[in-house]
């Protein structure tokens, strides 16, 4: 039996005495037996947690009842056991390290398109305006390599700091395309569809909500593989189930 609820959610929004939060989230996240890893920054907040059904939910309650988490995106799975062995709750310079800091997603999201709608245009081909769809998967090589969109662009990054060198060199590619960026929740792409922009690549778009969403929604379709998570469960299946049970 599945009891234990998976939570995965980021909001780049600005935050200021991340020092508190940390400790309040923790404390917070404590009390309630709580696993899993909170990463804090003046970005934003990238969070990882399980535990029991009405226990995530009491923390999830607390933490959207503050004015800068209120309308904090949840994506949910479920495991037989807590995938992570321990609560860690950090203060880093980046939620996702980036160390490009023209770039500031807590000041302007990234356009984003809706996974049924992905799915429509790479059925045609085509977006709603006719161009060519290209989906780039923004995660690490060895990540891509458990599954991906069929025919996206993987530029091989071992770690997303790479990422600027390698639109460098492959910008060409995606010219006069609808470009839309992809990885495991949405933080990665979002960072890496403003990036496009800020380069100059017209037509840029991020996956909302990233694979997983993408899989709740449309049950992989397009998707070759499984979607690789960095805790015990290792990867997910286009239902949201553990490849290897834990």
């Amino acid at each position: 039996m599945k009891s234990i609820l998976n939570i995965s959610a980021y909001k780049f929004v600005a935050l200021s005495e991340t020092a508190h939060w940390r400790e309040n989230i923790r404390s917070q996240a404590q009390a309630l037996g709580l696993k899993g890893t909170v990463l804090l920054a003046h970005e934003g907040i990238n969070l990882f947690v399980a535990g029991g059904e009405a226990d995530v939910r009491a923390f999830l309650a607390w933490l959207m009842a503050h004015e800068p988490f209120g309308d904090l995106p949840i994506k949910e799975s479920w495991s037989g056991t807590v995938p992570f062995g321990r609560l860690l709750v950090k203060v880093k310079p980046e939620i996702i390290r980036m160390n490009h800091p023209t770039i500031r997603p807590q000041a302007q999201r990234a356009p984003a398109v809706d996974a049924k709608t992905l799915a429509r245009w790479l059925d045609a081909g085509v977006d709603d305006a006719g161009r060519e769809v290209v989906t780039l998967d923004t995660r690490n090589a060895f990540e891509v390599d458990h599954g991906r969109l069929k025919g996206a662009h993987d530029w091989r990054i071992s770690k997303f700091s790479e990422f600027p060198q390698a639109l460098q060199t492959h910008r060409a590619e995606l010219e006069g395309k609808t470009v839309v960026s992809y990885c495991t929740g949405g933080i990665r792409c979002e960072k890496a569809a403003l990036l496009m922009a800020e380069v100059g690549i017209e037509n840029v778009l991020q996956l909302d909500g990233g694979i997983l969403k993408y899989f709740e929604e449309t049950g992989g379709k397009h998707f070759a593989g499984n979607c690789f998570v960095f805790d015990e469960r290792g990867t997910l299946n286009d239902t949201l189930a553990p490849v290897r049970a834990v």
